[in-house]
């Protein structure tokens, strides 16, 4: 078992990593890691805080209720999504990120309500995968400033094999059984992303 300092460095770290991809720029994107499951206690960065420039001290504890328990500052709103994500998947970890690549596919595909990603190498990169001979559907729900709302939507998309879920024109959630599970499957489905929108282009350059 993690110690608190730990998972704050280590959480840290991952946003770090991130930022430096640019997958969450300025404040954008959210992260969470379970400290405890009864009652659920998240570990996770402060709503406004530039993702580039996060301390391990910033990070704050959350309820199941958003409620800041331990730290400074105001939880994301978007911890409702965290929470419906942990609690239905018992996931250990949960990241939202905003890259180009996921916000600019998941609204151009968002009337088709997913994204397929067949016959790629990287594909096993994801948990379960063990060949390329595959595909899975990455779903997209409505962007929705009601998170409520929002975290209904994706609830019947939490029963897939797909690691991840894009809400169209905003960004990507994915998670995983630690936080290096849920760091990879961002890496991976970004890669994919990226695979899939440069097959576009090429195509329409054609």
């Amino acid at each position: 078992m993690n110690t608190i300092q730990e998972l704050r460095e280590q959480l840290t770290k991952t946003i770090a990593d991130l930022h430096g991809r640019r997958w969450c720029e300025g404040t954008g994107g959210n992260f969470s890691v379970v400290v405890q499951r009864d009652p659920l206690h998240l570990l996770m960065a402060p709503s406004g805080v530039n993702k580039g420039q996060v301390e391990p001290a910033q990070l704050v504890i959350v309820d199941e209720q958003q409620k800041v328990i331990q730290g400074q500052g105001r939880a994301s709103a978007e911890t409702t999504l965290h929470v419906e994500i942990i609690t239905t998947l018992q996931c250990r970890a949960v990241l939202h990120t905003h890259s180009v690549e996921s916000t600019v596919l998941s609204d151009h595909c968002a009337k088709q309500a997913t994204i397929r990603l067949e016959g790629w190498e990287m594909l096993k990169g994801l948990k379960g995968i063990a060949t390329h001979d595959t595909s899975i559907d990455i779903p997209i729900v409505s962007n929705n400033q009601n998170m409520r709302e929002l975290s209904q939507s994706i609830r019947p998309y939490l029963n897939t094999n797909a690691p991840g879920i894009l809400v169209a024109g905003h960004g990507l959630y994915t998670w995983g059984d630690s936080l290096a599970e849920a760091q990879r499957h961002v890496e991976i489905l970004e890669f994919l992303f990226s695979t899939v929108l440069q097959k576009k282009l090429l195509q329409l350059s054609q």
